[in-house]
């Protein structure tokens, strides 16, 4: 399946969501990913994600379809690659 998720944390806990959603989805813009990823990987990964969240203060939030092709992309301005986020 393609996802997008996107998050928000605490200033503390950022980083480690960060870490963890660039094991599994591309990063595309600060608090944001997208990608391929499997149910399976995808629990995983908000299992993982939950552990990390203070579920009072933080959100995270997955779209998801079928396939990529099932969703319209619009860019404005700059479209960031992953080359580019590790420059």
């Amino acid at each position: 399946m393609y996802v997008i998720l996107v998050y928000d944390c605490g200033e503390k806990r950022v980083g480690k969501m960060l870490k963890l959603c660039r094991k599994y989805l591309n990063w595309i813009q600060n608090s944001v990913f997208e990608g391929e990823i499997s149910e399976v990987k995808l629990k995983e990964l908000t299992l993982k994600a939950e552990k990390i969240m203070n579920s009072d203060e933080d959100s995270l939030i997955v779209f998801s379809s079928r396939q990529e092709k099932w969703l319209d992309k619009q860019i404005f301005g700059k479209e960031w690659s992953s080359v580019d986020n590790f420059l």
